[in-house]
């Protein structure tokens, strides 16, 4: 009797879970109102606002040079880029120095820590910010040259503190895991992330996010010490009642690429999910005014160690419909979270028509069937991520471990250009 309803408990769990994250995924796509309410408005009325670009580099000279090009291509009047660099790493300091002489609105703040990581370098250069907006770009970026423009009349037409611009990872033919990844990126940045903003709690991307000088200041800039310096900002903001406004654009989001292999996307999914349990056990997000928004907030910031338990149990799950001797109706249980399995994977389908759709890209009969058979694969990393990052956390281990980047999305952005 303890064993049928322990089954049935962790079959209800997983077929609920999976239905969550599956609402959430098709938030944008509910009615064309919504998807319509997802982009940015048309600006009107010149420009208003002055932008402080920071860009973190490190080890990153082979893509940096392209970046910061990209960046002054901006059709926006006032924005300066500071292009942060460690005092360890010559190699991509002399490539940002030679872009600084090159043009005055480059500057170079030399980053001396001892321990370096991505908030430690932001921190560094907040108190040189002359803007009214600090904005956040990666080394690898490719920027719209009419993005600031948008983001300036964003807000001033809406009053916002922050903007969340879209990024979208693009080089889906890479890998079969590429392909997964860039999906992934479609629907948080699509939809899930304007869900998060119009529920008032938001753990914002690492990039191509905008926030007032002031309130960055006021918020003592990002948490040095947290692995997912993002979405603690986003927590802290959220926290205080802070306005987030999320756009995305097809045309205007940020392309980027994905990690150059399993290992590096394992470390990188790792590092992200150990920064979750870093912000959650931090408990800024019990501040939150409102009950649903502090579950929201706890489901968010859990999502690891639901991942793990998924990637631990649905096994066993399996194994116990297929060869144990149980009740027909026990399981049936089991079977459900296959149901939502199903459903998300004819969703995810439809999501790589609509995404080859938006960027111009051709989807083959190939990418499909790589999409549904890595399917289950890719779940597999994300699990071994979740508890990888768990582990870490649970071992005291938080040290930075940097994604690399070979720019495989730039010869993709120069044919469509």
């Amino acid at each position: 009797m303890f064993t049928s309803v322990l089954i049935i408990c962790v079959s209800l769990t997983l077929f609920w879970m999976a239905a969550f994250t599956l609402w959430w995924q098709m938030h944008a796509w509910r009615t064309p109102e919504t998807l319509a309410a997802t982009r940015f408005e048309p600006p009107r009325g010149g420009v208003g606002l002055s932008f402080s670009l920071l860009v973190p580099a490190r080890h990153e000279q082979a893509v940096l040079d392209h970046t910061i090009q990209r960046l002054l291509e901006s059709s926006h009047a006032a924005f300066e880029i500071i292009v942060i660099v460690g005092h360890d790493d010559p190699e991509t300091a002399a490539v940002a120095f030679d872009a600084a002489g090159r043009d005055p609105r480059v500057r170079v703040v030399t980053d001396t820590h001892d321990i370096k990581n991505k908030p430690k370098a932001l921190n560094t250069a907040l108190p040189e910010c002359r803007g009214d907006i600090v904005g956040v770009f990666d080394a690898e970026d490719q920027v719209h040259p009419e993005l600031l423009t948008h983001v300036d009349h964003a807000f001033r037409s809406t009053g916002a503190h922050v903007v969340q611009g879209g990024v979208q990872l693009i080089n889906f033919h890479s890998s079969w895991y590429s392909l997964r990844n860039c999906l992934e990126y479609f629907f948080w940045f699509r939809s899930r992330l304007h869900l998060h903003a119009q529920k008032g709690f938001i753990p914002l991307g690492g990039n191509t996010v905008f926030v007032r000088t002031d309130v960055l200041r006021e918020a003592d800039g990002w948490d040095p010490n947290c692995l997912a310096e993002d979405c603690d900002l986003g927590v802290r903001l959220s926290s205080t009642g802070k306005r987030v406004v999320v756009a995305y654009d097809s045309d205007m989001v940020t392309r980027e690429e994905t990690p150059g292999s399993l290992i590096s996307l394992l470390k990188q999914r790792t590092r992200w999910n150990q920064g979750f349990l870093q912000v959650y056990r931090k408990h800024d997000w019990k501040q939150l005014p409102g009950r649903g928004q502090r579950m929201l907030a706890r489901y968010t910031l859990m999502t690891p160690f639901l991942q793990a338990f998924t990637g631990v149990i649905i096994p066993f799950n399996i194994a116990i419909a297929l060869f144990l001797d149980v009740p027909v109706g026990i399981a049936f249980f089991t079977f459900l979270p296959l149901v939502t399995a199903i459903i998300t994977f004819v969703f995810e389908v439809v999501g790589l028509h609509d995404f080859g759709k938006q960027y111009g890209l051709r989807v083959r009969f190939v990418h499909y069937l790589k999409l549904i058979i890595g399917g289950p694969f890719y779940q597999v990393l994300l699990a071994g991520a979740a508890i990888r990052a768990v582990w870490r956390e649970q071992r005291g281990r938080s040290e930075w471990e940097l994604t690399s980047h070979v720019g495989a999305h730039l010869s993709h952005e120069e044919t469509v250009r």
